[in-house]
């Protein structure tokens, strides 16, 4: 195997690389309904190839988490700050639970057997994957008036039990959140993921990547004039006024003719007529029968955004913006939904518009642009992502991050997963209400987010695993069994106390809130990708908030009570 770490010490990233392709493989094998993940199974594959030795820079972990964990916030942010209020509360409860449950396990174990604080803490920080627990309790250790000698001994401890305990911490969180929490439950992470999201959609139906209706409520249809014959073009497109259809070209003996309102059909012509289906039916019977594949009637019609800037709309029912916007205005172009800060609003007469609301639009592209001249800049879509947005929000966020306030001596700090995700949610937010700039691709961010958190998992396994399995081998099974303990049983009663008392209901928002709360990392990855939507991120990024706070608390309670 000297051959093989030769080539892991000259080129560290193709062991990152080998654990992600590696445990990818691995992680799409199917034992029964259990599915260990793309993850999880990194993370495996990292310990083993660890052992061959390789030494990789902490730098690409912290870069890769900071990516991963602005993507999610970036993702999330307008669906956060719509949650935040009273209906957070679980989640709030749900956190201080964890970081209690973990206390009382840590320090029970350590009672019973039998290890120094220096143990307990290293154990607390490794099973409860917090290594800012590390930090607060070997600060805790100088203040107990102990030799300097013993000191060094309890610190050291600290990294042998975190060392041991680490890479099960990261593992058992993705099996509780991932597998045991859906099964106690009986509900599909997936399919709850699903109900939640047409819930947040207030009814809307929203068509995913690939998916369109095999209906679809506007038509482009080709008609012979029979019984529309000297009716004026006008006249057939206000047939009903208040839903009127489009007649887009006419072809009268092989050639077209030149549109205007005042136009009056012939028998025989061909007419192209668009519109909402059940209008264009209504109309069908007054214009004449149905023809197909006429050369030169093609027309080609495109869906667009347009982010509603016009201060003379800007808090009008979309009754009155119809009432109100001429025939000439509005011909040919159809709303067909409207977005405000990310979320789909149902299109009914008493809806009130808002400034930053973006609205999607139906038409030929000259019908389109005039319409935007009235309402507000057209968003051309785009897979280029805005580097100068996203450059700033992960500085900003490192910067927060590193920010420290004291409380009782104790340093508290986001850190710089908390500030990137905290810079996220805000940037995403800011993007959702003004979207002319800071784009960031729904391709780009689902890169960010798997690369992000496979590679810093992988990372993750290739640093610590070599130490963790030979800490094991050295001072045996009984620190790792006490870490087995402290990740399963906090994360297994908080779970019983969110179904049973807290009343959680959805295993998506439940399987979130819990992987924040124990700031499960790994396993919020691995629930996201269940999901198959940003559903779980909402409860996630406050109970994660919570837990960087709680759980970092628990350094100098051990050192205490332990």
């Amino acid at each position: 195997m000297e051959w093989l770490e030769a080539i892991f010490k000259r080129s560290p990233e193709i062991a990152l690389f080998l654990s992600l392709s590696l445990g990818y493989l691995i992680g799409k094998i199917k034992f029964g309904k259990f599915q260990l993940g793309g993850v999880a199974g990194s993370l495996l594959v990292a310990v083993v190839v660890s052992q061959v030795g390789v030494t990789i820079d902490s730098g690409i972990k912290a870069v890769l988490f900071a990516l991963f964990i602005y993507a999610v916030g970036f993702e999330s942010g307008p669906e956060f700050f719509r949650s935040l209020g009273k209906q957070s509360i679980k989640e709030i409860i749900l956190a201080v639970v964890l970081a209690a449950t973990g206390l009382l396990t840590v320090v029970v174990c350590a009672k019973l057997f039998g290890l120094d604080k220096g143990l307990a803490a290293g154990v607390a920080a490794g099973g409860l994957t917090q290594s800012a627990i590390i930090g607060t309790a070997g600060d805790a250790l100088t203040r107990l008036g102990l030799a300097a000698d013993e000191v060094k001994r309890l610190q050291g401890n600290v990294a042998v039990g975190y060392a041991v305990t680490y890479v099960f911490g990261s593992f058992g969180a993705i099996i509780m959140c991932v597998n045991v929490l859906p099964w106690i439950m009986k509900r599909s992470i997936r399919d709850d993921a699903l109900a939640a999201q047409a819930a947040i959609q207030s009814g809307v139906q929203v068509m995913g990547p690939g998916q369109q209706a095999a209906a679809p409520e506007l038509v482009g249809r080709l008609f012979e004039v029979g019984p529309a014959q000297g009716r004026t073009v006008a006249e057939i497109e206000l047939i009903d006024k208040a839903i009127p259809v489009t007649i887009e070209r006419v072809k009268r003996g092989g050639s077209f003719v030149e549109l205007a309102p005042q136009l009056m059909l012939q028998s025989g012509d061909i007419v192209l007529v668009v519109g909402r289906r059940a209008d264009v039916l209504k109309t069908a019977g007054s214009l004449g029968r149905e023809v197909y594949g006429i050369d030169g009637m093609e027309l080609t019609m495109q869906h667009r955004e347009i982010v509603l800037t016009s201060k003379e709309l800007d808090g009008k029912t979309v009754d009155e913006i119809r009432r109100s916007t001429s025939n000439e205005v509005r011909h040919g172009v159809y709303v067909v939904g409207l977005h405000r800060e990310g979320k789909a609003l149902a299109m009914t007469p008493d809806l009130v518009v808002r400034a930053g609301d973006t609205v999607t639009v139906f038409g030929a592209e000259n019908d389109v642009q005039r319409v935007a001249q009235h309402v507000g800049p057209v968003l051309v879509p785009s897979i280029k992502t805005d580097f100068v947005y996203l450059g700033a929000g992960l500085v900003v966020g490192l910067l927060v991050g590193l920010l420290t306030a004291k409380i009782g001596g104790i340093p508290l700090t986001l850190g710089s997963g908390g500030g990137a995700l905290l810079a996220g949610l805000i940037f995403g937010w800011y993007r959702a209400k003004r979207q002319t700039f800071g784009n960031l691709p729904p391709g780009a961010v689902q890169i960010l987010k798997d690369l992000g958190l496979a590679g810093f998992v992988a990372v993750v396994g290739l640093q610590s695993g070599l130490q963790a399995v030979t800490t094991v081998r050295d001072h045996g099974l009984t620190i790792f069994i006490v870490g087995v303990i402290v990740t399963l049983v906090p994360l297994l009663l908080t779970m019983l106390i969110g179904i049973y008392v807290l009343r959680y209901n959805n295993a998506a928002v439940f399987a979130g809130a819990l992987s924040g709360s124990r700031s499960a990392n790994p396993a919020f990855g691995e629930v996201l990708d269940k999901a198959g939507n940003s559903v779980p991120t909402v409860p996630f990024a406050i109970t994660y908030a919570l837990a960087n706070v709680l759980l970092t608390l628990l350094g100098p309670l051990v050192v205490a009570f332990a």
